[in-house]
């Protein structure tokens, strides 16, 4: 495998612009039509790396040529979900990448200005990537003209104001427009209302970042990056309770097995693994017997999980199941927006119900109550929110029923280690 987005991760300090190059993909983009490197994007199987997985192509397609201007591209730098710091990763250690990859990106989409939405919490790498803009447009790389192409684009570095509902594409927008961060209603998609009612397309970082190798390389090459049915390479994280918790780029469906035992180091010494969330704290439960499975879409999805950002959240058996749920849910209870009904009462109420099991007062019959919580909170939301918050409590519900029963059963936790809000 060929390292793309980690080739500068060794160095001492995020590279500058002499240190980092001359923006080469930029300038083969440039020599090309859209149309063409958009078909290029198309015959590979690049996917969104934020977690719902849509084909690149299909939605950079999306916007008509015709359509009002002006077009805005917006890259998703708010990474707030619990268990994924691959974006992190790509913003402080190489801006200029993301810089040439948003030129390349905008340049492929027709959009005329582009914003990056960066986390709060990353206020350090937000002025990194402000520097590398700054140091972009002082070479004519970004700005009027670029490089006498006739293609212009400026971009504007944009740090939130901090809150998890904001990585949801359409609080994200409101959030910019300087609204409260509500999910809106769709349609009209982004696509064609967007920012300020332009249309817009909204990518996570590490998704437009795969593009300028594809520019330069190709499509064959793009492919032979991936092991195991995938393609290209893919930013792959594990945390928790293993030996060397980090975040590697790798090729597209390694397994699970390879990344918590041979890139993690495997789990801390007298601890073994009880089960482990694939792609971030909104995903479902996955097994030991799973640890095989290539890790990407199509294969964690068969197993009836996401693979999400692929961050993978290890679980091991001094850590209790049970207190392990609760420190997620107690995470999508405060970043509840509070907008509907579902959302905003049900996951509280659920946590109630988790936390009285925890402190030995639990009732027959809870854990099916909250099984039914579950099935009615997904569907009945108004954004992806309360779905993705319900999956790892209801796979946990299922899998690891036996210890919840235990729980109530015998009015105390059977575990004696360290609860799991303080251990992960």
């Amino acid at each position: 495998m060929e390292a793309v987005l980690s080739r500068h991760f060794h160095l001492p300090e995020p590279p500058d612009l002499k240190t980092y190059g001359d923006y080469r993909a930029l300038k083969a983009a440039l020599a090309q039509k859209p149309a063409d490197l958009l078909d290029q994007i198309g015959q590979t199987a690049l996917r969104g790396y934020g977690g719902a997985g849509f084909p690149l192509a299909r939605k950079w397609s999306a916007v008509a040529a015709d359509a009002p201007r002006p077009h805005y591209m917006v890259i998703n730098l708010d990474e707030t979900e619990p268990g994924s710091f691959k974006d992190r990763k790509l913003l402080y250690r190489d801006p200029h990448l993301i810089v040439e990859a948003i030129l390349v990106g905008a340049y492929i989409q027709g959009s005329d200005r582009a914003f990056v939405f960066v986390r709060g919490e990353y206020a350090e790498g937000a002025q990194g990537l402000q520097r590398a803009v700054d140091e972009a447009r002082a070479a004519g790389l970004v700005g009027r003209n670029i490089l006498g192409s006739g293609f212009s684009l400026d971009i504007d570095v944009h740090l939130s104001a901090g809150r998890y509902i904001c990585g949801e594409e359409t609080a994200l927008l409101n959030a910019l427009e300087g609204r409260r961060a509500n999910p809106r209603s769709k349609p009209p998609f982004p696509f064609q209302q967007g920012l300020w009612g332009k249309p817009t397309l909204i990518n996570n970082l590490e998704t437009v970042c795969q593009v300028p190798g594809v520019v330069l390389n190709g499509v064959d090459w793009f492919k032979a990056q991936g092991v195991n049915g995938g393609e290209g390479t893919k930013l792959y994280s594990v945390c928790g309770p293993v030996k060397n918790p980090g975040c590697w780029e790798l090729p597209m469906g390694t397994t699970a097995r390879e990344l918590i035992y041979e890139h993690a180091g495997g789990l801390l010494d007298g601890h073994a693994l009880t089960a482990f969330l694939p792609g971030g704290a909104s995903t479902a439960f996955l097994l030991p017997e799973h640890l095989d499975a290539s890790m990407n879409f199509d294969s964690v999805a068969k197993l009836r999980s996401r693979f999400g950002t692929c961050g993978i959240i290890v679980l091991d058996d001094q850590t209790c199941p049970l207190d392990f749920l609760i420190a997620i849910n107690a995470f999508f209870v405060r970043e509840s927006c509070g907008f509907c009904t579902p959302c905003r009462d049900g996951l509280p109420y659920a946590h109630s119900i988790l936390e009285r099991i925890e402190a030995g007062q639990g009732r027959p019959g809870d854990r099916e109550h909250l099984l039914e919580l579950c099935a009615k909170i997904a569907p009945n939301s108004f954004c992806a929110f309360a779905p993705g918050a319900v999956m790892p409590m209801e796979s946990g519900l299922k899998l690891f029923a036996d210890v919840i029963e235990r729980h109530i059963a015998e009015g105390a936790c059977p575990w004696h280690a360290v609860p799991a809000r303080r251990a992960v």
